[in-house]
């Protein structure tokens, strides 16, 4: 069953016609988001991980016609934690609410199964402070999320370090989804 917000056309993706133009999709917007974080030739995903998480039934898209407008991942990391990432809109169609829809329809996926607790992972350079960074930490925040910790990027994802321009951490932050949908109401953590 594909689940679907009819006004925005979202959905759950549950093919591979859409692996390339949402990988493609994907690792333009990392490439520019995360600009100085990375080294040279280093992408955010591949087609083969795209492909498994739309078969683990983990990315919702949001269509333009028939184009990939944006898309995030959602899965359930346990009884009471969901958690989106990945969140990626068309950068020439920014600014038209396409990143606030696909966190709406993330929490209320959330909601739907019972969930308490909405998770997200945002990379931070260590040492320096990223625009790009500052301003989605920002947006998080006015959007209900809250930080729970701060997580050595080099210890959680070894493998992935080497690709690093510059010491990372990640910041963890959640979102209460038992309040209003804005998120305002009481702090804490799972």
């Amino acid at each position: 069953m594909i689940q679907q917000n009819r006004v925005m056309g979202i959905e759950f993706a549950t093919g591979q016609d859409d692996l390339a133009a949402l990988t493609d999709l994907i690792n333009r917007v990392y490439l520019d988001a995360e600009k100085g974080l990375w080294t040279q030739g280093a992408e955010r995903t591949t087609l083969a991980e795209v492909g498994a998480l739309v078969r683990a039934g983990e990315i919702a898209l949001m269509r333009d016609g028939t184009a990939v407008a944006g898309s995030v991942r959602i899965r359930q990391l346990s009884d009471h934690l969901g958690e989106f990432g990945m969140l990626v809109a068309d950068p020439a169609r920014r600014g038209a609410g396409i990143g606030r829809e696909l966190v709406a329809f993330a929490e209320q996926w959330a909601r739907d199964r019972g969930l308490r607790w909405m998770q997200l992972e945002l990379l931070v350079p260590r040492t320096w402070e990223h625009p790009v960074k500052e301003f989605l930490r920002g947006w998080y925040t006015r959007i209900g999320y809250v930080p729970v910790r701060l997580g050595r990027f080099d210890e959680d994802f070894p493998e992935l370090a080497p690709l690093l321009a510059t010491p990372c951490d990640f910041l963890v932050m959640h979102k209460d989804l038992r309040t209003s949908p804005t998120g305002r109401g009481s702090l804490g953590g799972p």
